[in-house]
This record gives structure tokens, C-alpha cells and sequence, in this order.
């Protein structure tokens, strides 16, 4: 158990003031937030003051810990904000895990309450749901044991999920550097926002960077190209898409595109984009595909929202990188994880991202070439899996493609509606040397993804999404 010292210490990091001064301010009447229609600061302060009170009736209090296990919704938003004004620690759970997973996760959070829909209303594809919240307190929580105000969970594109955990402090200095991107939305701006808010990008870049810089956040009705783009329309302020590059595919596809005048830029992260994705995008909409970079332990960590760098980026406002050894390093003032961890990942002030990279000290842009255990070696040479499918993915017939290794060189991988297979293998053939080429192709419909939209890189559930029949 904690003891009474520990917890007023807790109790007074996870002062929730700055919600009210850093997030929640403005105008009454400054249009924040948009769902089926608009909802100004007033009316946003108003919902946070309702669920704050939902929460204190169930028992929280400061130094409580609580976790969302919410869909991208208006109860989300308030909830968030309810539970932090409180000065609660706040776990975010992806609604589309699974009962077990989240049982697991809270047994890892030892969270005091969980908030879950007790009715949703929306269709698979809406971008949002009408949501009403119910609060259910568990036996076995415990108060806050850290100081953190957030906890999330990696995306588990390679394996299990980490605890990550941030205070409001980190929090607030990620504010800063996105303030100090001078092409990332600002006042009297729109964002629609396609990232999921549970996750760093949305959640950060979008949803509490737009509520601080006073953007004016647009969730779609539809996540189809058509539903994006007629979100994008659907007001006349400079407009800035912010997705992972899955959204920026979708939109590249479309063959008759709308005039859009207020489309500035669209801007994604999460993974890296395939070979000549921007240069199409610029094409189809006359702006430019801005890259980000970052992780769910530190933020935004670098950029190029011009698309001139591409594919590197330079380091955001306080970001320290380095390379070992062919691997990128953070600095970091203190470990981001709880609970079990790999020790070797954070050590002397450096996080190590476990992603290949290179870094110019020169120029100071840092270029990421994919996950370090990408590298493997086949009968001694070394191969580069980032570049076998990178080459796949160039292929005018893949929609898009993951190559692993699990003993042997394999591409799981979907076509175009018109993509013709034949032509794969020839091709394969003239782009890669015979070491490099996979020795085995599975074609699927289409591949499987995590909850942010990043492709799913662990070999056993690709396994199971080609269910054993390989092309």
C-alpha cells in the first residue's frame, strides 16, 4: 500500500489547474469542437462540469486513478477532461479491445474506476459515436502510486504493449513544441482530425493541442475519402487533415477530387510513408503531405510538414537525438514506463526508440529507416527488411505490404482492385537481389492493423489472417 506522505505527494502532481489554464480557456462563444454540429467553450465546460461531478459521486478524488475505455466521442473528451480537473490519473483503453485485453490492462493499471458506454450509437465507419457514459468502481484499485496524470498503452505492432506513462508537465512541453511549428495549425484554424484520440497523435497533436491552441477540431461522419473531404469542405478556415499515412492512401486513390481551397496541408505519422505517396498527394490536391515523427513515450519528436524533407525530418523545439550504432536515442530526463520493462531501453538519460535511423549533425535532419530488428542476415549477408518492402511496396499492383522474417523472407501483402499478382514475382525478380527476395507471398484482401491504423507486424496474427493459404 501507499503510504499517507506518498499519496499527498501524488495528490499534488496531479493538480488538474492546468486543465481549466492551459486547455479549457478562451472565449464562451469560440467555436472548439466539432461532432454532428458545433460545441463552444461554454458548452465544453459545462459537459466536463457534469461528468466531474458523475465522478465525485461515484468516489473519485484527487490522487484516484481512472481508466477510459471510451470510443472517439463528445464523452470522451469531457471525460478526459472531468477526470483530469479532478486530479485523477487517467488510463486510456482502445474501446475495440477485447474483454480480456482490458482486464489484463487493468490489472497492469490497478485502476479505482472504469468509465464504459452504457449505449452507442454509430456505424462501423462513422468517425465518431453518440455515447453515454456510465462509471463502475473496482475492488482491487488503488490510488495513483506515481505522479503521472496519463497512462497508455503502446500499439503492439511487434509484440506485447508498454505502460508509458507522462505527467501533465510532459504534457504541457509537448504543447510547447507543437506551438512552435509554425506550419502546424493555429488560432481561427480548422483540424480534422482521422487519428485515434486514445493514442498519442490524435490525442496530443490533435485533441488537446487543438483545445490549447484554440483549432477548431473536426471528427467526420464518415471515414471513407468522400466523408474526409467533405469534412474538409464543410467550412471555409485554412483546414489541415491530420491522419496516419493508411488516410493519406485512401485519399491519393480517389480519381475525381473536389475543389478544396481551404485544404492547407494534410499531416501524418504513426508509420513510414510509402515511396511516392506524397508526390501523389501534392498531385491529387496541390498541397503538401507533411511528415511527423514521434512515439507514444515522448510525443512529436521531429518533422517535415512541408514535405520538402522527405524522407527525413528535423528534430522538434528541445529534442536531443543520437545514433548507436545504427539505432535512434532520445534524451529523456527520466524512464517513461511502469511496471515490468525492458531495463536496457532507457538508461543514462537516453531512450532508445529501437528504430534504425541516421542522423545528419551537419544539417541536424534525422532519417528513419525502419524498426532496428528489421535488419537480419540470410546465409551472412545482411538484409534490410525496410528496403525489401519499401521496393514492394513501390510496385504499381501492391496496395500495401508488410515483409517479416519467421525463418525464411515472407511478404503478406493486398493488390489494387486492379493490381494484377502476375506481375509481382517478375517484378520482385528485377528489383531485388535473389538474397533479398522473399521466399514466400501471401496475398490477402486486405492486412491486418492495430487500433491506430499502423500494420500489424507480429508474425503469428499474420498467420492467422492469411489462414494458412499463401499466393
Amino acid at each position: 500500500m501507499v503510504g499517507i506522505d506518498t499519496v499527498v505527494s501524488v495528490e499534488s502532481q496531479l493538480d488538474g489547474d492546468w486543465v481549466d489554464s492551459v486547455l479549457l480557456a478562451g472565449d464562451d462563444t469560440d467555436t472548439c469542437l466539432w461532432f454532428d454540429g458545433p460545441i463552444d467553450r461554454a458548452a465544453l465546460r459545462a459537459l466536463v462540469a457534469e461528468h466531474k461531478r458523475m465522478f465525485a459521486d461515484a468516489g473519485l478524488v484527487a490522487g484516484g486513478t481512472i481508466a477510459l475505455r471510451l470510443p472517439p466521442s463528445l464523452a470522451f473528451v469531457a471525460a478526459l477532461l472531468a477526470a483530469w480537473r479532478t486530479g485523477a490519473q487517467v488510463s486510456l483503453l482502445d474501446h475495440r479491445l477485447t474483454e480480456h485485453e482490458v482486464d489484463r490492462a487493468l490489472d497492469r493499471v490497478a485502476a479505482q474506476f472504469v468509465v464504459a458506454p452504457t449505449e452507442v450509437r454509430g456505424g462501423r465507419l462513422r468517425g465518431y459515436a453518440d455515447v453515454v457514459t456510465g462509471v463502475t468502481a473496482r475492488p482491487d484499485g488503488e490510488p495513483a502510486r506515481t505522479g503521472h496524470s496519463l497512462i497508455q498503452f503502446s500499439s503492439g505492432s511487434t509484440g506485447a504493449s508498454k505502460v508509458i506513462a507522462r505527467t501533465s508537465a510532459d504534457l504541457i512541453t509537448e504543447l510547447d513544441r507543437y506551438d512552435r511549428l509554425p506550419e502546424f495549425p493555429g488560432s481561427g484554424e480548422r483540424m480534422v482530425v482521422l487519428a485515434s484520440m486514445v493514442h498519442v497523435l490524435g490525442l496530443v497533436g490533435g485533441l488537446l493541442n487543438g483545445l490549447h491552441a484554440g483549432v477548431q477540431l473536426v471528427f467526420c461522419q464518415r471515414l471513407t475519402a468522400e466523408g474526409i473531404l467533405s469534412a474538409v469542405a464543410a467550412g471555409d478556415a485554412p483546414t489541415t487533415v491530420l491522419g496516419v499515412p493508411f488516410h493519406a492512401e485512401l485519399l491519393t486513390a480517389m480519381t475525381d477530387v473536389p475543389s478544396l481551397p481551404q485544404l492547407k496541408r494534410m499531416i501524418v505519422a504513426g508509420e513510414l510513408v510509402r515511396p511516392g505517396v506524397p508526390d501523389k498527394f501534392t498531385e491529387r490536391f496541390g498541397v503538401p503531405l507533411g511528415t511527423m515523427y514521434g512515439m507514444t513515450e515522448v510525443g512529436v519528436i521531429a518533422t517535415d510538414l512541408n514535405g520538402t524533407l522527405w524522407p527525413s525530418v528535423l528534430p522538434a523545439y528541445g529534442i536531443e537525438v543520437r545514433t548507436d550504432n545504427g539505432e535512434l536515442s532520445i534524451r529523456m530526463a527520466a524512464s517513461p514506463y511502469i511496471g515490468l520493462s525492458d531495463p536496457a531501453r532507457f538508461a543514462d538519460g537516453w531512450l532508445r526508440t529501437k528504430d534504425a535511423a541516421k542522423y545528419d549533425d551537419t544539417t541536424g535532419l534525422v532519417t528513419i529507416l525502419g524498426r532496428l530488428d528489421s535488419q537480419i542476415s540470410v546465409g551472412g549477408l545482411k538484409v534490410d527488411l525496410t528496403e525489401v518492402e519499401q521496393t514492394l511496396a513501390g510496385l504499381p499492383e501492391v496496395a500495401e505490404v508488410v515483409v517479416i522474417f519467421d525463418g525464411e523472407i515472407e511478404a503478406y501483402l493486398a493488390l489494387h482492385e486492379d493490381g494484377n499478382g502476375a506481375a509481382i514475382e517478375p517484378a520482385i525478380g528485377r528489383e531485388l537481389a535473389p538474397f533479398k527476395r522473399p521466399r514466400r507471398l501471401h496475398v490477402l484482401d486486405k492486412l491486418p492493423r492495430t487500433a491506430t491504423g499502423k500494420l500489424v507486424r507480429n508474425p503469428t496474427a499474420l498467420r492467422e489472417a492469411a489462414a494458412g493459404e499463401p499466393a
